[in-house]
C-alpha cells in the first residue's frame, strides 16, 4: 500500500479501483459535469477518470471579540482554512491514485453538525480528467494534479485561449464587526447615514480574504486567478461574526498563448430557454 492508500479511507481505496486510471479504459467512470460540460472536457482532449471527493470534519476553537471594536477572529479564520485545505487534499490524493493530471468542476461545501455546534464538516468534491494522449505538462504546482473550480466549458476555452490551470486558491476571514453603541443607534433613527463602522469592517475583512488569494496565487507562480468568487457566511456562529472566502483557479500562460488567443473568433449565442 503506498503513502497515499494509507491515508485515505479504505472503501475510497476500494471505491477508486473500480474506477478508470490514466492510460487504461478498464472500469468505468463517474463525474458531476453536465453532458454540455462533459463534452467540452473531451473537446478539450482530456478523458474523466472518476468523481474525486475530500472531507475534514473540524472542531472549531473558542474565540470571543470585542463588543465594541472591528477585529478578525485569528482562531476561527486558522480553523477554516486549514479544515479546507484538509478537504482538498484527500481530493487530491484520490486524484492521485487515478493517475490524474487535473481536476474540474472543483466546490467546496460547509455544513454544521447537528450533534455539536462547534463541528463542521468540510467537504471538496470534483472529476478527475487525464489528457487523452498522455501528454506530459498540464500537472499544477509540484507535479500535483492541477484543481480549478472551472466548469468544463470555461477549462476548454481556458485552453483555446493558450492557458492552464495551476491550482485552486483562496483566502479567508472570520470577522467580529463591532455593534454600535446605544446613543450612536438612536441618533440614527429616521435619517439616511452610513455605517461608518460597519463598512470600514466588510471592506477590511473582504480585502484580507482577497490577499491571502492573491498571495496563494503568487506561491503557484501563476500569472494570475479566474473565476474569483467572494462569498459570506455566519456558519450559525454568534451575531456580528463572519467568514469572507474568496476563491478562484489560478492559471499559468503557455508558450504559444499570444497566437492562440489571435486566432479565437469569438461568436454571439442566444439562449433559447424560457
Amino acid at each position: 500500500m503506498t503513502d497515499t492508500q494509507e491515508q485515505l479511507a479504505p472503501h475510497a481505496v476500494e471505491r477508486l479501483k473500480g474506477l478508470r486510471s490514466q492510460g487504461s479504459h478498464e472500469g468505468i467512470f463517474t463525474s458531476d459535469l453536465s453532458v454540455n460540460e462533459f463534452v467540452m472536457v473531451r473537446k478539450a482532449n482530456f478523458e474523466p477518470l472518476g468523481l474525486v471527493v475530500g472531507s475534514c470534519i473540524y472542531h472549531m476553537g473558542i474565540q470571543y471579540g470585542n463588543w465594541n471594536q472591528n477585529m478578525e477572529m485569528d482562531v476561527l479564520s486558522q480553523a477554516m482554512y486549514q479544515a479546507r485545505e484538509l478537504a482538498i487534499s484527500r481530493m487530491e490524493q484520490e486524484s492521485i491514485l487515478l493517475r490524474a493530471d487535473g481536476i474540474v468542476g472543483v466546490r467546496l461545501e460547509v455544513k454544521r453538525m447537528e450533534w455539536d455546534q462547534d463541528i463542521l464538516e468540510f467537504m471538496a468534491i470534483g472529476t478527475a480528467i487525464a489528457h487523452r494522449s498522455g501528454a506530459s505538462g498540464f500537472k499544477g504546482v509540484n507535479g500535483k494534479p492541477f484543481t480549478s473550480d472551472l466548469s468544463g466549458q470555461d477549462f476548454w476555452m481556458l485552453l483555446q485561449a493558450g492557458y492552464r490551470p495551476m491550482e485552486m486558491v483562496m483566502g479567508s476571514c472570520v470577522y467580529h464587526v463591532a455593534h454600535q453603541g446605544l446613543l450612536k443607534s438612536m441618533g440614527n433613527v429616521g435619517r439616511n447615514t452610513e455605517m461608518e463602522q460597519f463598512t470600514q469592517a466588510m471592506y477590511d475583512a473582504r480585502e484580507l480574504a482577497m490577499e491571502r488569494m492573491q498571495r496563494e496565487a503568487h506561491e503557484a507562480q501563476a500569472d494570475g486567478i479566474t473565476g474569483v468568487q467572494l462569498h459570506e457566511g455566519s456558519h450559525n456562529w454568534k451575531p456580528h461574526i463572519i467568514e469572507f472566502f474568496a476563491v478562484g483557479t489560478a492559471v499559468k500562460a503557455m508558450e504559444n498563448a499570444d497566437a492562440l488567443v489571435d486566432g479565437l473568433n469569438p461568436q454571439l449565442v442566444i439562449p433559447v430557454n424560457d
